[in-house]
């Protein structure tokens, strides 16, 4: 395919004019598999709290993309020797990293497909696109997949301080309006070096990742963790769980023919052929959202109330707090629903839930980012900064929640 002339330079309201850097490339994001990222939104339900978290995932692959040809040049500056293959390799890795996603991001894979993360899901794709583009993506396979001898490559892909991470947080904080998560990705690339095949961040940009991680602890409790968010992405859960149940007893639910299949069949990762791979292909957020709208007038009050909630944002009511709530607590909401309703116990469950969320902000145990001092030493950056809170910003906090319906209910 022959792509001179063709458009080459994509605007971004964050970078600005963003460069495909080879035919390759282009011709992978015009690819169906990779448009569909277009009708993927990046942030699920979270627009129903900011309004304006409606950036899909075509715009998060595309500003990562950017991001790792800006590492590469700032590596090659160094003296650190990446080759014309592997920048390409990096390049069509981190465009790709997100491919498997199902609608609304995350929910599909906790209720539609058995099991199946959409890492998973995501490598398919890249193996069948390798197919499609004879084998050019081998390396990119191998880099993303850690298979590669030189580990830092992957960790540009996959580490603590990755293009993913740097511009899904400056991206969300962007579209969301919440400034405490912006973070200077562009300043934080320009510290990067590579010290004994490991990425590691020089002294000077201690303060840069403090912040970096500071600010992702705060984009984590105040948007991606937002208790009316969570709601939304558990109702979303349950909405397609109700969906799948009843399917599977017989009856027809209004739904596309791709969302049909994967209500109709328990999916795990034996079964993803490239048949059912390219049906999910054809799933995105408005395969959901039109379901919705047809079963908000449905006979089942399960499925009924779910997607009304869902579509006019008349959530259930959430209680966070730092112990688990006791089995009473949660039987004695789900009693009420079910005297008041006439429900089963199965079904009150969907109205009356409980979980736990978790904070990470950094893992000093796993990938930690690294300083390179002046003298040639490498640290953690956690024992080399003199902020005290990046140690107990490396514990898990841990916090559980209690769904159900508000009074009216």
């Amino acid at each position: 395919m022959n792509t001179t002339g063709k458009l080459k330079i994509i605007n971004d309201p964050i970078y600005g004019f963003i460069t495909i850097p080879n035919s390759l490339v282009f011709q992978l994001i015009e690819h169906t598999y990779f448009q569909r990222l277009r009708r993927i939104s990046q942030m699920g339900m979270s627009y129903l709290v900011y309004p304006g978290a409606h950036h899909t995932r075509f715009h998060h692959a595309l500003g990562a993309m950017f991001l790792m040809q800006r590492a590469v040049q700032v590596l090659r500056q160094k003296g650190v020797s990446i080759s014309n293959d592997e920048e390409e390799a990096l390049c069509v890795a981190i465009l790709l990293h997100d491919i498997g996603h199902g609608p609304f991001s995350h929910a599909m894979e906790h209720s539609i497909v058995e099991n199946v993360s959409h890492e998973y899901i995501s490598l398919l794709f890249m193996e069948e696109l390798n197919r499609n583009f004879n084998n050019r993506l081998t390396l990119a396979i191998r880099i993303f997949k850690d298979e590669y001898d030189r580990k830092f490559l992957h960790q540009l892909i996959s580490g603590q301080l990755d293009m993913d991470r740097l511009d899904y947080l400056r991206r969300d904080s962007f579209y969301t309006g919440v400034q405490e998560g912006t973070v200077n990705s562009q300043r934080l690339i320009t510290m990067l070096n590579v010290h004994n095949d490991t990425l590691v961040v020089e002294e000077k940009g201690v303060y840069s990742v403090e912040k970096f991680i500071i600010a992702r602890r705060f984009m984590y409790w105040q948007v991606y963790l937002h208790k009316t968010g969570i709601v939304a992405e558990q109702l979303l859960m349950n909405l397609l769980k109700r969906a799948k149940e009843l399917t599977q007893h017989g009856q027809e639910l209004p739904a596309s023919d791709a969302l049909s299949f994967f209500l109709k069949n328990a999916i795990d990762k034996d079964q993803f052929s490239k048949e059912v791979l390219n049906t999910f292909a054809k799933l995105d957020d408005y395969d959901v959202v039109s379901a919705m709208k047809s079963w908000m007038t449905h006979d089942d009050f399960v499925l009924r109330n779910l997607a009304e909630m869902l579509l006019n944002r008349d959530l259930l009511k959430i209680k966070i707090k730092k112990k688990p709530f006791s089995e009473i607590q949660i039987q004695e909401k789900r009693t009420s629903l079910m005297e008041k309703y006439k429900l089963s116990n199965a079904e009150a469950k969907y109205f009356v839930f409980n979980g736990e969320i978790e904070n990470l902000a950094y893992r000093m145990d796993k990938d930690a980012i690294y300083l390179l001092t002046k003298t040639g030493k490498v640290v953690d950056v956690a024992r080399a900064s003199d902020q005290l809170n990046l140690k107990a910003l490396s514990k898990t906090v841990v916090k559980y929640y209690l769904c159900y319906p508000k009074p009216k209910y």
